[in-house]
């Protein structure tokens, strides 16, 4: 049975892990339900996600710079 550590934090389980799919990197999400807590995986964003919408707003030059 995990345990808390000072910090705050738990190791979520193994079969838990493959459940759900996580690997290290992964972002989970906490929901309370009553008196249970739920873990849920978080979708990957796409690498570039954040430049959405950027078009036209930076010139090529700029926009490369901040990407690199």
């Amino acid at each position: 049975m995990p345990s808390l550590t000072q910090k705050g934090q738990v190791t979520i389980p193994k079969k838990v892990r493959i459940a759900l799919g996580l690997k290290p990197g992964d972002e989970v999400d906490f929901d309370m339900n009553d008196s249970k807590v739920v873990v849920i995986k978080k979708p990957k964003k796409l690498p570039f996600e954040k430049w959405r919408g950027c078009l036209g707003k930076y010139k090529t030059n700029e926009l490369m710079g901040k990407i690199r």
